[in-house]
């Protein structure tokens, strides 16, 4: 866990219109945490806090993407452009500083092959992506449907190549199982700005409710509901509003009670995020997914998970909101970096993809780093 987590950043939600800079606040700490006098994380709080998971879909339990038609080979190929790293040299050609794909830069002069030329098609097929082939054909072979078993149309998708795949990564069942053996209260909600919420959501029902999944029959046990009815996510400069079927709240009667509404959901379900809000301010982190923290609850803990989760904010996805004190509505927008492994994970999807045990590792992770956090803030 990087020290910038005590380096906070934040902006009032009073006046979004225009776009302010971040400003400096105090620590993100609870003074109310549970302290043992030992500098440590008091365990039974880990146990005790409900967990509220809001997953994205595209690169981070899907390896594919509806709106832009790109298929598990073309999503896994492009998502390998994100995490390899190089520069220009002086000659004026590509070099590449990472012989290995990795969510961080190896360096401050490095950038990512999308970051200086895009989206480009067959990224692993042609030029210097070719060097990631390898990578790319191990993961496709991990991500097969295995062999044995017939064609699922929903739970298996035909890849361009021709092959069948996984279409909802393994990794995300195997989270809900390994989170139901501890014992966790938890909820997850998917939060997508794309449009395979409602067929993510019917298949995620027959899985869990009718038992569908070939490989993961036993899901029904855990008897989690699964809410079909799809949300919406709206924002304007003054509020964010917040819908799903009849359900409604806005940050318009106060975002404490927007934090409360998402606090108190159960099972599984989604909402569709606002993505024109997101391009509007340029894709960065003040039109990001909203997403509230208050780290004077007791008893919930909020867990973003999205591939575009990045310690840039003027380049990140999701937009976190932390409440200032225990009783009041009014928020700071806090910078990524402050929250990155504890309320915040941004998605390896190779990793999702190679370990089955990948999602349940890094909320562990979150947990002791959310805890540790707030028990130092007392300090």
């Amino acid at each position: 866990m990087s020290d910038t987590v005590f380096r906070n950043c934040g902006v009032s939600e009073e006046n979004d219109e225009d776009r302010p800079e971040l400003q400096a606040v105090p620590v993100f700490r609870d003074p109310t945490a549970d302290t043992s006098g030992s500098g440590q994380p008091a365990r039974n709080s880990v146990k005790q806090k409900k967990l509220i998971l809001h997953i994205d879909l595209n690169n981070t339990i899907l390896v594919s993407d509806a709106v832009t038609k790109q298929g598990t080979v073309a999503a896994l190929d492009y998502f390998l452009s994100t995490v390899t790293w190089g520069h220009m040299s002086k000659a004026g050609k590509w070099e590449w500083l990472s012989e290995v794909p990795s969510l961080s830069p190896p360096g401050r002069d490095s950038v990512s092959y999308y970051s200086k030329f895009g989206r480009v098609p067959g990224f692993t097929s042609s030029g210097p992506g070719r060097k990631f082939r390898g990578v790319l054909e191990e993961h496709l072979a991990m991500l097969r449907w295995p062999a044995d078993l017939p064609e699922d149309k929903e739970f298996s998708v035909r890849g361009e190549d021709g092959n069948l795949y996984h279409w909802i990564l393994p990794s995300f069942f195997q989270l809900l199982l390994d989170l139901a053996s501890q014992g966790r209260d938890f909820a997850v909600l998917f939060r997508t700005f794309g449009t395979d919420l409602p067929r993510v959501l019917r298949v995620v029902h027959r899985a869990l409710v009718q038992g569908g999944h070939p490989l993961f029959p036993d899901l029904p046990a855990l008897k989690l509901s699964v809410s079909e009815t799809p949300g919406r996510i709206r924002c304007t400069g003054k509020r964010t509003d917040v819908s799903r079927g009849e359900e409604k709240c806005s940050s318009r009667d106060g975002e404490r009670g927007v934090y409360q509404y998402l606090s108190a959901v159960a099972g599984l379900g989604g909402f569709q995020d606002h993505f024109d809000w997101w391009a509007r301010n340029t894709y960065s982190i003040l039109g990001g997914k909203p997403f509230w923290v208050d780290p004077f609850d007791p008893h919930v803990q909020h867990i973003f998970i999205d591939d575009n989760i990045r310690q840039t904010d003027e380049d990140t996805i999701v937009h976190p909101k932390v409440f200032l004190d225990r009783e009041s509505s009014e928020t700071r927008t806090a910078s990524t970096s402050e929250l990155y492994d504890l309320c915040l994970v941004q998605n390896d999807l190779l990793q999702a993809i190679s370990d089955a045990s990948y999602f349940t590792k890094r909320i562990q992770i979150c947990q002791e780093n959310y805890e540790r956090n707030l028990q130092q803030g007392t300090d």
